[in-house]
C-alpha cells in the first residue's frame, strides 16, 4: 500500500559527495517531545471524486485512518483507535468506503476490514490466529482480492470478494508456499514465485480454468524472479530477475509465444515494476546506492517521461488518480521527514502536508551523506554518516554504529527521528550497510552467508577506523546498536568481539538462534529456505549455538541495554529475558525495557518516548561517561 518510491528529481549522491565541507556550527537541542510531536504520513489514495486523499497518521500518538481534502488541506480522522495501529489500503472504486488493515498489539496477525460511509467497520477476515492482507482490485473495480492463510497457516490463498457484499469465493489455493505476484486483467493467469533459497527463486503461471501451474523458465543454478504485473492487455508478463546480472532487471514474457525480452535496466537492483491506472505510465523503482528512485516510462514506448509540477528536491513516492489527470508525490530528505504533495500537471505541485514539527528548523538536523571505506579484508562497505553540526578536531564527539535488521537489510538515506534525535544530541551516528546488505548485487548480498556474526561484525568493528578518520569522533566514545538482526549483531560485538564498543543497545535482538529458527511463525513458511541457505542448517544445532550470545555470554564486560515488544512473533520474548537475565547474574551494568502492547518495533508515540529517553540516557551515562541525571523518587 506504500510501495511506490521513486526519485524525479534533486542533487544525486555525486553532487551531495562533491558538495564543499562546512565548518561546525552550533544548533540548539530540540528536546525529544519535539521531534515526537513531528507527524508520519503512510498511504495516499485519491477517493472516487478525486477530492479528497485517504492517509494513516500517527498525530494522536498511534496510527489511525484521516481524509485529507486536496482544496483546503483540511484533516479529518477517520477512526479513532487507541490500542492497535490502523494502516489504510483504499478508498473503494465508487464511494468513500475504505479498505485497512490492523494487528492486535503488534503481533502481525493482520486482519482486512472495510468501514463505511457511516463508519461502521466489517473485518472482511475474521477468526483467530491468521494473517490476512489485500492483493488488488480486479480490473473491473467489481471485485477485490484477499491474501489469508486461515485455511492452512503455512500458506497464503487468494479469496475473491465481491465490492457490493462482501460475499468471496476461493479464488486460488496456494498448496506449495507460492508467493502471490499478479493476477492477469481476465482473471486467468496467476503470477507465482517460490522461494528456492536466498539466491533462487523460480516462476511460475497458474491457468485457472485449467487448474494447471507451469514453471515457465529453464534456469537450474542461482537466479531469482519476481513476477510484477501484467500488461493492461494481458499480452506480457512483467518481472525482475538477476540471471547472468550482479542486479536485478525488468524483463517481460509475451503470453502466447513465451518469447523474452529485457525492458529496462540499470547498474543498481530495480525493486518494483507497475503501471499507472490505465496504463498510460509504467513505474519502475530502483535501489540507487541506499536511495529509492523511481523512473516514470510512457508504457507503450518505455521513453521515459517528465510529470509536470514535480516539486524540487527528494522525491520519495509518486502514484495517479484513476484517470491520471492528477497525482500525489512524496518529498522529502534525509533531515526532513516526506510531505505529501498534491499536482494536476498544469502549475507546481502544493504541499498537503506538514509533517516536521514547526519548531524545528530542518537546517538544524543532518541529511546524512554516503561513507564507504576499506573493511578488514579489503571489501569496500558503504554506509550513511550522520555527523553532528557541532563536531569539528577541536570538539569531539561520541559515536553510534547503527546496524539494521535483517539479515540482508539496507539502511537508506531519508528521514529517521530516531537517528536525527541522537545526532542533535551530539552523537554521530554512522548507519553502516556491512557485507550482506542488499542493493549492492548479489556478491556483496551473499558474502555473509553462513557466516553471521563474523566477518559482518568485523565490518562494523572495522567502521570505527573510519569513524576515527574524520578527526571529529572520540575514539573512546563509541557504542553500537541495532535492532532486530542488528540487535543481534549488538549481542554478538559484546559477546565475540567483546573490547570493541564502550556499549551496546539491543532492541529486540536475537541471543538464540537455536531456538529462533526453530520457532519460525507458519506463515513464514515461504520464507524458510531463504533463511536456511541464509544463516545455515536448520538441523545443525552446534552451529547456531556457537553464534548465539547466550551460549557466550560470559564474555560479555560491557554494559548492554534491551528493549523488547511482548508481543513481538518474530524475536519472542525470551530471547531478551534470557540474555538480560545472564548479564546481570554477572554484575555487568543491564537495563531491560518490556513493553507489553508492542511487537516488532514500537509505533506508539508513548512508547518511543520511553524508550528513546532510556537510550540516550544509557548512551550518555556509558558512552559519553556522564553522571546520570537525578531523577525523582517513584511515589
Amino acid at each position: 500500500m506504500n510501495k511506490i518510491l521513486c526519485s524525479l528529481a534533486g542533487l544525486s549522491l555525486l553532487l551531495l559527495s562533491c558538495t564543499p565541507e562546512k565548518g561546525p556550527k552550533e544548533v540548539p537541542a530540540y528536546a525529544l517531545e519535539d521531534f515526537l510531536a513531528s507527524t508520519s504520513y503512510s498511504g495516499g489514495n485519491f477517493s472516487p471524486d478525486k477530492k479528497k486523499i485517504l492517509v494513516s497518521t500517527n498525530e494522536t500518538g498511534i496510527f489511525n485512518a484521516a481524509m485529507i481534502d486536496i482544496a483546503s488541506g483540511q484533516q479529518v480522522a477517520l477512526t479513532a483507535s487507541d490500542s492497535n495501529s490502523i494502516f489504510v489500503v483504499a478508498y473503494f472504486p465508487k464511494d468513500e468506503r475504505f479498505l485497512f488493515s490492523s494487528d492486535q498489539g503488534g503481533n502481525e496477525l493482520n486482519h482486512l476490514y472495510v468501514q463505511d460511509e457511516k463508519g461502521e467497520v466489517t473485518d472482511l477476515t475474521p477468526g483467530e490466529k491468521l494473517k490476512a492482507g489485500f492483493a488488488g482490485w480486479a480490473e473491473d473495480k467489481r471485485s477485490f482480492f484477499v491474501m489469508s492463510n486461515e485455511r492452512d497457516p503455512r500458506f497464503m490463498d487468494v479469496y475473491e470478494y465481491m465490492v457490493h457484499d462482501y460475499s468471496r469465493s476461493m479464488f486460488f489455493q496456494n498448496d506449495s508456499a507460492y508467493n502471490i505476484g499478479a493476477i492477469s486483467p481476465d482473471k486467468t493467469w496467476i503470477a507465482l514465485g517460490l522461494t528456492r533459497g536466498n539466491a533462487k527463486s523460480d516462476m511460475f503461471l497458474h491457468h485457472r480454468p485449467r487448474g494447471i501451474t507451469d514453471k515457465i523458465h529453464e534456469d537450474a543454478g542461482d537466479v531469482q524472479y519476481r513476477p510484477q504485473t501484467f500488461s493492461k492487455d494481458g499480452m506480457y508478463l512483467y518481472y525482475l530477475s538477476d540471471r547472468d546480472d550482479e542486479f536485478q532487471y525488468l524483463e517481460r514474457m509475451n503470453m502466447e509465444s513465451r518469447e523474452k525480452e529485457k525492458v529496462y535496466e540499470e547498474e543498481w537492483d530495480l525493486t518494483y515494476a507497475a503501471y499507472s491506472p490505465k496504463g498510460s505510465y509504467m513505474l519502475v523503482g530502483v535501489n540507487e546506492d541506499a536511495q529509492s528512485r523511481v523512473r516514470v516510462f510512457d508504457a507503450a514506448t518505455m521513453e521515459k517521461v517528465d510529470i509536470k509540477g514535480l516539486p524540487d528536491g527528494n522525491i520519495t513516492g509518486l502514484g495517479f488518480a484513476d484517470d491520471e489527470t492528477q497525482y500525489l508525490c512524496r518529498v522529502g530528505a534525509g533531515n526532513r521527514p516526506g510531505d505529501i504533495f498534491y499536482g494536476d500537471g498544469t502549475s507546481a505541485a502544493r504541499a498537503l502536508t506538514q509533517s516536521l514539527n514547526k519548531n524545528i528548523d530542518p537546517e538544524n538536523l543532518v541529511a546524512g551523506e554516503v561513507k564507504r571505506f576499506d573493511s578488514f579484508d579489503g571489501v569496500e562497505i558503504p554506509g550513511i554518516l550522520y555527523m553532528p553540526h557541532q563536531a569539528s578536531e577541536a570538539n569531539k564527539v561520541p559515536a553510534v554504529v547503527w546496524v539494521h535488521g535483517g539479515p540482508g537489510g539496507q539502511s537508506r538515506i531519508g528521514y529517521n527521528w530516531n537517528i536525527q534525535y541522537l545526532v542533535n544530541s551530539g552523537y554521530a551516528v554512522y548507519a553502516i550497510n556491512n557485507r550482506g546488505s542488499s542493493g549492492y548485487g548479489k556478491t556483496f548480498y551473499h558474502l555473509d552467508d553462513r557466516n553471521h556474526g563474523k566477518d559482518d561484525l568485523d565490518d562494523c568493528v572495522e567502521s570505527k577506523k573510519m569513524l576515527v578518520a574524520t578527526g571529529k569522533v572520540n575514539p573512546d566514545q563509541i557504542a553500537i546498536l541495532g535492532g532486530s538482526y542488528g540487535g543481534f549483531m549488538t549481542l554478538a560485538a559484546l559477546t565475540f568481539r567483546p573490547e570493541a564498543f564502550d556499549a551496546g543497545v539491543d532492541l529486540f535482538g536475537i541471543s538464540n538462534w537455536w531456538r529462533t529458527v526453530n520457532s519460525i511463525p507458519p506463515w513464514w513458511e515461504s520464507f524458510r529456505k531463504y533463511l536456511e541457505q541464509e544463516m545455515g542448517d536448520f538441523n545443525d544445532s552446534a552451529y547456531f549455538k556457537s553464534i548465539s550470545p547466550i551460549f557466550h555470554y560470559d564474555n560479555i564486560t560491557r554494559p548492554l541495554m534491551v528493549l523488547q515488544g511482548a508481543n513481538d512473533p518474530r524475536v519472542l520474548k525470551v530471547e531478551s529475558d534470557e540474555i538480560v537475565e545472564a548479564v546481570k547474574a554477572k554484575g555487568i551494568p543491564c537495563e531491560y525495557v518490556v513493553f507489553d502492547d508492542e511487537g516488532h518495533g514500537f509505533v506508539k508515540k508513548e512508547n518511543q518516548k520511553v524508550a528513546w529517553k532510556g537510550i540516550k540516557a544509557f548512551l550518555d551515562q556509558y558512552v559519553k561517561k556522564e553522571a546520570p541525571k537525578e531523577t525523582a523518587a517513584l511515589p
